[in-house]
């Protein structure tokens, strides 16, 4: 099961392991089974702390990891763990064993002091990207806290569930029966959802910052580094690290960097930060800022920081079609981010909204997992550059319709068709399909900023060439501004630009 490379770095992390281990089994004849059975056996053979015992589990097949000797730690993993849940499956056998976790002790307290019992299911696919992210957060969880238990489901192992729950995106999470999420969400995300996120009054005491930084992107991190390097007081409010880089799986355009993820990215990034004195509160929204004596920045859980400068990194998001049927049937066949999603929709026939580069690139993902793509483009060309729809138009499963105006996305339970406008003859049309992947650009994060700072027509922070926007102490930075080229590297570089913009401010003011 596991390559030589992938087993000289296993082996090396099975050393650090704590306590004895149990791995309980709960296998059949058919072949995943087999394959579970046989990674569970190959991983138990090159440790002697590691054992194995064959029983019956909830779902078949699936395994949980046990100290030995002791309650069952809560952590089972149904399919087989592969591909990016590999290093899920290393840090349960290193936590369970006892090893601690590399979260901060506030975050470990919070998890003890949860009420309750809480049963948690993800369903999850291999290419996620985002998925790990949840499935580790849960996992921790459970063995921190023994009235929490996770099992993680892999989507194409369990393909009856997935369909019979209607499971049309990934990380889907299950909480003791009724559906919680979906789509990435980090740990500060789940305990602000079971009410035990970081507590308001703990934010207020804080003392002023020099500069505050709102948004944990490859901006907001650079800009944080820039502005800490300059010993003043720096402080980060992101609702999740990473932004929108976390949804990226293959960069080769980071100079410097021949390929990375996006997730890997911002990990060594998130990495980097922590080297400096910087403030970073995860799981958190600006809500509102007022210019009193000095910035007081009220966040979505009422908590109010107080900084000299502000540096605005929030980043974009997924820009939305706005039509009948987009929200309604959103994670129930109306996706975003293909890497995740796509195998959720094997053999099916679904749809692009968008002839870009993202569009186009998603239509060529998916023509190699699903029955059928279609392609809709509101313009009379695709805009997607030219060796990008060579090879789009190469593939036998793909059609292309121009002069698409779509009106409505529709369904029951789930996607079923998409209704559009013919731009040339003005008449109504109708394609039935099971799943639409909207792709047609990026929307800045500002709407909660009001009148606050000004903005262009859509949207996007006006700033100056040393970041300032028109309000004196201001600054802004990466995908949240007018910059016109949205690039992780533009981000990084306008990060440092208003950092040292910001810190030239505090000097002369």
């Amino acid at each position: 099961m596991l390559d030589k490379e992938i087993k000289q770095q296993l082996a090396q992390y099975l050393e650090l392991l704590e306590n004895d281990i149990v791995i309980k089994v709960s296998a059949g004849d058919d072949k995943v089974s087999q394959e579970t059975l046989e990674l569970v056996n190959e991983i138990a053979d090159m440790s002697s702390m590691i054992s194995v015992e064959e029983t019956t589990l909830e779902r078949t097949p699936s395994f949980s990891i046990n100290r030995k000797g002791e309650a069952d730690s809560g952590v089972t993993f149904a399919g087989i763990p592969l591909g990016h849940e590999f290093t899920s499956l290393v840090l349960a056998l290193l936590q369970v064993s006892g090893r601690a976790p590399k979260v901060e002790e506030n975050i470990i307290e919070q998890i003890k002091k949860i009420d309750g019992v809480y049963n948690f299911v993800t369903y999850v696919s291999l290419t996620c990207q985002n998925c790990p992210d949840v499935v580790q957060a849960l996992n921790l969880m459970s063995v921190i806290n023994p009235n929490i238990s996770h099992t993680m489901v892999e989507g194409s192992a369990f393909k009856e569930e997935v369909e019979r729950e209607n499971i049309l995106a990934v990380p889907s999470v299950y909480m003791n029966g009724e559906f919680m999420a979906s789509g990435r969400m980090t740990i500060e995300d789940i305990l602000n959802k079971l009410g035990s996120g970081i507590d308001p009054a703990e934010l207020n005491e804080k003392d002023p910052f020099d500069v505050l930084v709102i948004g944990g992107g490859p901006g907001g991190a650079s800009a944080a580094i820039y502005a800490a390097r300059k010993g003043i007081r720096t402080g980060i409010v992101a609702d999740v690290f990473g932004g929108q880089v976390m949804d990226t799986l293959g960069i080769e355009n980071f100079i410097g960097t021949k390929y990375t993820e996006g997730p890997k990215l911002m990990a060594e990034i998130e990495e980097h930060v922590n080297e400096y004195n910087i403030d970073v509160m995860k799981g958190l929204r600006a809500k509102h800022i007022e210019k009193k004596d000095l910035f007081h920045i009220e966040l979505d859980n009422g908590a109010v920081l107080q900084s000299k400068t502000i540096i605005l990194a929030t980043g974009a998001r997924w820009r939305n079609i706005g039509v009948p049927g987009e929200q309604e049937y959103k994670n129930k066949g109306v996706a975003f981010c293909t890497h995740c999603d796509a195998p959720l929709f094997e053999g099916k026939h679904v749809a692009v909204v968008g002839g870009g580069n993202s569009g186009i690139e998603s239509a060529l993902d998916l023509a190699g997992i699903v029955n059928h793509v279609t392609v809709f483009e509101f313009m009379s060309e695709l805009k997607a550059d030219a060796v990008l729809q060579e090879r789009l138009r190469s593939l036998p499963n793909v059609d292309v319709i121009l002069n698409a105006q779509t009106t409505a996305i529709t369904g029951d339970e789930t996607v079923k068709g998409i209704s559009y406008i013919d731009r040339e003859t003005n008449e109504e049309k109708h394609v039935e399909l099971q799943g639409a992947f909207i792709q047609i650009g990026l929307a800045p994060n500002t709407e909660w900023l009001g009148d606050t700072v000004e903005k262009n027509q859509i949207g996007e922070i006006v700033i100056d060439k040393s970041g300032q926007t028109n309000i004196p102490g201001i600054f802004a930075a990466g995908d949240c501004t007018d910059t016109p080229y949205k690039q992780i590297i533009v981000s990084m570089g306008a990060g440092a630009t208003a950092a040292l913009g910001a810190f030239d401010y505090l000097l002369r003011n």
